[in-house]
């Protein structure tokens, strides 16, 4: 490979960053700045991912000779407690957060009284897909940025995080695959930078990244089949039906059990993911996190044109009630969402629907 190929100039993720600030004068380099620290945590969970059973990084972390188990009650990974201490290294110091929360702590957290304090608040997953490290699947980071309350003051509490999503002020995501990547809105569209492996930069790659309207794929675990709603079942149901079926095409299925690849493969060619309430577990009203994948997911589905939903309600209208709520999920080609919508809610009005 030449120099010419491994040093073709692009836009690093901090000339977009200012870039994007010259829109708005008067906007102050704080954002940016946390932006910035998020992605040097993202760097550094990605060698820790990269050098996997060299570094003893498989398997699950142990707590006085017991598996530690996080907030969600499920078993923890080496990789889950490293990446989540990542996380919190790279960015508590900067002067820019107010607090963070984590899918692996029980509530949010301060920053140390020893750091200056800022006006936003940070939740993330510092490892989504982690089940699949030990099979080298690609696995990532997913993050949302939120504005504290006006006038908000340390101690955060959790009531400071519970905004819908339509308050993100940036989403994004880290991919840890045959190259890492980080995408991100700011509000803006969807960008892709590539993490180069000399310069240890995130150079722009992808540029506005779209949703296709239309799709042949979807993504759902058929294993629970059996416990699906009517509209879920009647959607699936027609799509496996092919070219002879109500939908005149044939689709193919996908499922790679990382929420964070799922939406990588939807932003770049297209498709839609399911992950619907069912009567499996009663108790859960879903089954991923609203706070750390459905909304930032969904603020990134959005800008790249295409749609997020729970089946009955747009995704970043959803008001938050915990920190660690789940919900349905459902997004990805606009024109097949909102057939799925239509769905339910033909469901909703002509049944005595039990949810």
């Amino acid at each position: 490979m030449s120099a010419r190929m491994l040093f073709t100039p692009r836009i690093s993720l901090g000339q977009y960053l200012i870039e994007e600030a010259r829109r708005y004068p008067g906007v102050s380099g704080d954002f940016n700045s946390l932006i910035l620290d998020v992605a040097t945590a993202c760097k550094a969970i990605a060698a820790g991912v990269a050098h996997g059973q060299l570094a003893d990084m498989h398997g699950y972390h142990q707590s006085n000779d017991a598996v530690g188990v996080n907030v969600q009650g499920e078993q923890q990974q080496k990789l889950d407690v490293l990446s989540n201490e990542l996380f919190i290294e790279h960015t508590q110091w900067g002067g820019h957060l107010l607090g963070l929360a984590s899918e692996e702590m029980d509530e949010p957290i301060d920053i140390p009284s020893d750091y200056p304090k800022g006006k936003y608040l940070l939740v993330f997953d510092p490892l989504d897909g982690s089940s699949n490290i030990d099979v080298n699947v690609s696995v990532g980071s997913i993050f949302s940025i939120l504005r504290a309350p006006n006038n908000a003051t340390a101690p955060v509490n959790e009531p400071m995080f519970l905004q819908p999503g339509a308050k993100q002020v940036a989403a994004g995501y880290a991919i840890y695959g045959p190259t890492t990547m980080l995408v991100l809105t700011v509000g803006n569209g969807v960008v892709g930078f590539t993490l180069h492996p000399v310069l240890g930069e995130f150079l722009l790659t992808h540029q506005q990244m779209q949703v296709p309207e239309d799709t042949h794929e979807f993504a759902i675990n058929g294993s629970n089949s059996r416990f699906w709603y009517p509209p879920v079942t009647r959607y699936v149901d027609e799509c496996l039906a092919g070219k002879t079926g109500p939908r005149g095409k044939d689709f193919n299925t996908r499922w790679i059990a990382s929420l964070v690849a799922e939406t990588h493969r939807i932003l770049t060619r297209g498709g839609v993911f399911l992950y619907p309430q069912d009567v499996k577990d009663p108790s859960k009203p879903g089954r991923l996190r609203l706070l750390y994948e459905a909304n930032p997911v969904a603020m990134l589905i959005e800008q790249a044109g295409g749609r997020c939903s729970t089946g009955d309600l747009p995704m970043l209208e959803v008001k938050p009630s915990s920190l660690h709520q789940r919900i349905p999920l459902i997004f990805g080609s606009k024109n097949e969402v909102e057939l799925i919508e239509k769905y339910y809610s033909e469901y909703a009005t002509s049944s005595h629907r039990a949810v």
